[in-house]
């Protein structure tokens, strides 16, 4: 069963969360086929102003390298921007040295600017759980250490109810066999944006040798299971 379709199981499964009355936003209608195209659609690969992107949604993940992270976002509908960054820890104005060499408890992270109107945090959710193994300890593929750790942050006890009967969902049905899932659920309070060269690291380093043989992947995987997320430009 594709991952999908199993999230569309556990997402039903869900009592306490809003993914019913957002399910229908997950697929265009056949009739939109034939409709002119939205300009703010066409402007997907343009970059916001941070001005123009206060009036989104913000939420916080954490899965292992954020260049595939932000890259899996960005190809989302409803997502208008990812930015990469640090979260999680206690230390003030990290670099990436000091996260990648382990010398902070913060992890790499994505900042994530959407529309509710055209995505839930629930399928947001879906996106996280769906686009990595939740179930590695510490480190996801190739890359290891705490800095890698999965994390699902929340800024209200809405939230934390979605991830955690998200996550029991998965548990009962056995979506990962019995391997236990080791994502943490952490009360949201500061990111701190990665440096410049870090943002759309995957699109503007096609070549490099890390890029192609794990984001690339990874991020094809994705849009393999999740086709009806995806923006037209991601297709």
């Amino acid at each position: 069963m594709k991952l999908l379709q199993i999230s569309l199981l556990v997402c039903a499964s869900l009592l306490a969360t809003s993914c019913q009355s957002k399910v229908k936003k997950n697929t265009l209608s056949e009739n939109s086929e034939n409709v002119a195209v939205d300009k703010e659609e066409l402007q997907e690969d343009i970059k916001l102003s941070p001005q123009q992107l206060s009036k989104y949604e913000t939420a916080y993940f954490a899965s292992g390298c954020f260049w595939c992270v932000e890259a899996i976002f960005e190809s989302v509908k409803g997502v208008k921007e990812a930015v990469s960054g640090y979260a999680g820890g206690k230390q003030k104005n990290p670099t990436y040295e000091e996260v990648g060499y382990g010398k902070t408890d913060h992890a790499e992270a994505v900042e994530v600017y959407y529309d509710p109107n055209e995505i839930s945090f629930t399928e947001l959710v879906q996106v996280f759980f769906g686009s990595h193994d939740p179930t590695q300890l510490n480190r996801q593929g190739p890359d290891k250490g705490r800095q890698y750790r999965s994390i699902a942050f929340y800024k209200n006890d809405e939230q934390k109810q979605i991830i955690e009967s998200y996550i029991q969902a998965l548990t009962d049905n056995k979506v990962y066999d019995n391997d236990p899932i080791t994502t943490e659920i952490v009360p949201y309070t500061i990111f701190y944006k990665a440096e410049s060269y870090h943002q759309d690291y995957e699109k503007n380093n096609p070549n490099n040798s890390y890029i192609k043989n794990v984001s690339v992947p990874r991020l094809n995987r994705f849009k393999e299971n999740f086709g009806d997320y995806l923006k037209k430009s991601a297709h």
